[in-house]
């Protein structure tokens, strides 16, 4: 947006950065899912039968998950 109203060459450049960004970051939301997808698919295959593959997949699960937001101190 910032190239539209500037038209500046620097403009440009933040514009595509931010786009490239934007598009990196679909990306990952997209990996994310199939990992947890094909998670759930070995963790029915499995079942029970194995424990260290149950915490393989476990600890994995909990890999992809999104940090947890800190609070900030008043």
């Amino acid at each position: 947006m910032a190239s539209a109203v500037l038209n500046t060459s620097r403009a440009v450049e933040v514009s595509l950065y931010v786009v490239r960004a934007f598009v990196q970051l679909r990306e990952s939301i997209g990996a994310h899912r199939e990992i947890g997808r094909r998670l759930d698919e070995l963790e029915r295959k499995v079942g029970a039968q194995d424990g260290v593959i149950v915490g393989i997949v476990r600890a994995l699960r909990e890999l992809t998950q999104p940090p947890p937001q800190k609070r900030a101190l008043a």
